[in-house]
């Protein structure tokens, strides 16, 4: 993890929305415009919940607020539907890259499942080249404004489905052509990453790297498997890893208070000696369960124990139509409940910047404009 270069972080007394931000974990059909699907769903006749934005926002958040990954899912039934063709995806794309702009994000990887949108008779090819189509309108809309923001594709599989082989061929297809790595996603208990063991292999032996949705609905195996099997380089989530955490405390009788003695793991030790990144979303994890055996609230998020103890931690949104989040807000939220300070996200960014499957020189670059950003705070 890279040191922030700031000495002294200044009060938060200032929009966050204008630090950069690096968004390492955002699904593209979790971030759609209500207004959008709306006009899209219109367009090729399905049937929404809601045809007014505001009301079909909150309908979004409350069917993703119930405790349940599976329910949470559900809701993307509504979105995947509208994102079946060339004009749909490219649109969808496009706002994408807009909307993280304008919440201050300067590098972002969009993660998707190209299987899903086939329906009206695009190939796999031809969803990934309209979405990258609508990427890069995205990014120079972006720049006539004055702003930069860079994009890339993690072309994702189902994995709950048998195409992991061929998306993963896909990938390594377009890694030239916008895509920057590969993950797994869906129902995640029950389907361990090693159904897609081949696949890894595949992508391993032409060096394209992989990110694996694991320690959210299912817990230490499936980061095992993501690690062994995946061959992951992040955890998609990673949060249950706590599970491999004991925390004793004693009573400290000369300092007056309660002391926690901490032991990790093998697996925990594994990802924080190793740098293994954790693509942790505060918000939708609460949502969906995922920190249900820590507790109810935020403030039970293991997040914040994970960052203190070293692990290289990285916030993100997941989705922020669900959730009703942006990056922004998921910045905020970290203030509020952990008292957490710029230097804390200057860390958190920095993170990210180096997690990112951006080549050597980008990356560093990336760091030095996001450390120079802080630096001029002041």
């Amino acid at each position: 993890m890279t040191e922030p270069i700031v000495d002294a972080a200044p009060a938060i007394d200032f929009d966050l929305k204008s630090l950069p931000k690096v968004s390492l974990h955002d699904h593209l059909d979790g971030g759609l415009r209500p207004a959008t699907i709306i006009e899209l769903a219109e367009a090729v006749g399905h049937t929404l919940p809601s045809t007014d934005p505001v009301a079909l926002g909150q309908w979004f958040r409350e069917s993703a607020d119930s405790g349940s990954l599976v329910r949470y899912l559900e809701t993307f039934d509504h979105t995947v539907a509208v994102m079946q063709t060339f004009d749909g995806l490219f649109r969808v794309a496009k706002e994408f890259v807009e909307d993280l702009a304008d919440d201050g994000v300067v590098y972002g990887e969009v993660r998707w499942a190209p299987e899903q949108h086939l329906q009206k008779g695009l190939s796999l090819d031809e969803a990934v080249e309209a979405v990258q189509e609508g990427l890069e309108a995205g990014v120079e809309a972006v720049s006539e404004t004055g702003r930069e923001i860079q994009v890339g594709q993690l072309i994702t599989a189902m994995r709950h489905a048998d195409r992991g082989q061929e998306i993963a061929e896909l990938a390594v297809r377009h890694r030239n052509k916008g895509a920057v790595g590969f993950d797994i996603a869906g129902a995640e208990d029950g389907f361990l990453p090693s159904r897609f063991k081949d696949a890894f292999t595949y992508l391993a032996q032409h060096n394209f790297p992989a990110t694996v949705h694991a320690g959210e609905a299912a817990g230490l195996e499936s980061i095992q498997s993501a690690l062994v099997d995946g061959r992951a380089l992040r955890l998609g989530h990673g949060v249950r890893i706590a599970e491999d955490i004991m925390v004793e405390f004693d009573d400290d009788e000369d300092a007056g208070d309660t002391v926690g003695l901490v032991t990790l793991g093998d697996l925990s030790s594994w990802v924080r000696d190793r740098g293994i990144a954790l693509e942790i979303c505060p918000s939708s994890n609460l949502q969906t369960g995922a920190i249900a055996e820590f507790g109810e609230g935020i403030e039970s998020h293991p997040l914040d124990m994970l960052y203190q103890l070293g692990f290289n931690v990285t916030i993100n949104t997941d989705n922020r139509l669900m959730s009703g989040v942006t990056l922004t807000d998921e910045f905020n939220l970290l203030v509020e409940t952990f008292d957490y300070d710029l230097d804390d996200l200057l860390e958190l960014t920095l993170n990210a910047a180096e997690a990112s499957f951006l080549p050597l020189e980008e990356k560093e670059a990336l760091v030095e404009y996001i450390n120079d950003a802080y630096a001029n705070l002041g």
